[in-house]
Parts: structure tokens; sequence; C-alpha cells
């Protein structure tokens, strides 16, 4: 007959509550860590790269700058690129601290929002380090 034990829990493991009343899971800090860097770099560079997009639709649709005519006439096919790359940054973020699949979809949705994907990224950011401080203890 073989003994059979229980595991001894993970000492890196910590429950926290989260800002939204979940409980995350931290099992990894520095992993979590570097995500969130990622999470929170991809969140400025949207944004900004939203008020950009919002720019050169107005210059194409409100001043009908169509074509060549617009300096910003190239911008939005990298937009959607960056995009794509901040939606890879929230799903990676969101399954390291356990996230369910709605919050996710909300916070990549925030991307689509001028000036939305800033605050979100600082309420985010926030809930995170929390989780991280919490994860050390």
């Amino acid at each position: 007959m073989g003994l059979v034990t229980t595991p001894e829990p993970r000492s890196s493991t910590s429950a926290a509550t989260t800002t939204d009343g979940s409980v995350g899971r931290v099992d990894d800090v520095d992993g979590t860590r570097s995500r969130l860097t990622f999470f929170k770099v991809m969140a400025f560079i949207v944004g900004v790269g939203l008020l950009v997009l919002v720019v050169e639709m107005v210059l194409s649709y409100g001043f009908d700058m169509k074509g060549e005519e617009n300096p910003l006439h190239w911008w939005p096919q990298p937009h959607g690129f960056i995009y794509l790359v901040y939606l890879v940054a929230t799903a990676l973020l969101g399954f390291k601290v356990g996230w369910s699949l709605t919050k996710m979809v909300l916070v990549m949705l925030a991307g689509c929002v001028p000036f939305l994907s800033f605050w979100v990224e600082r309420r985010i950011a926030r809930e995170v380090e929390g989780e991280l401080a919490g994860a050390r203890q």
C-alpha cells in the first residue's frame, strides 16, 4: 500500500479581494507583475492611438480630407493591430489573476472608448497591485 499525503499549500499563493468584490489569486508575483506592466503600457498606447484615430476620423469625415489629403490616412490599420496586442495583454493579465470572462471583455471594450482606457488602466493597476501586495505577506 502506498502512503497518501495531502499536498502542502503553496506559500506564494495569496487570495485578495478585488475592488469588484471577487477573489483574485496571485500564484506568481513576478509573472503577474510583468503582465501588469505589459497591460499598462498597452492600455496607454491604445488610449493615445485611439485619440489619434479620432483626429483622423474628424479630418476624414468632418473636413472631407480623404486619402492622401489626410495626413493620418495611414493610421487606422496600425491602430487595429495595436488594439489586438492590447486584447492579448488584457487576456494574459486576466487569466493570470483569475478574472471572469465578463470582466476581461469589459476591460477589452474600454480600449474602444476615448479616454476610458486611461481610467480603466489606473483602476485595474490599483486592483492588481493590491493583490500583489497581499501576495507578499
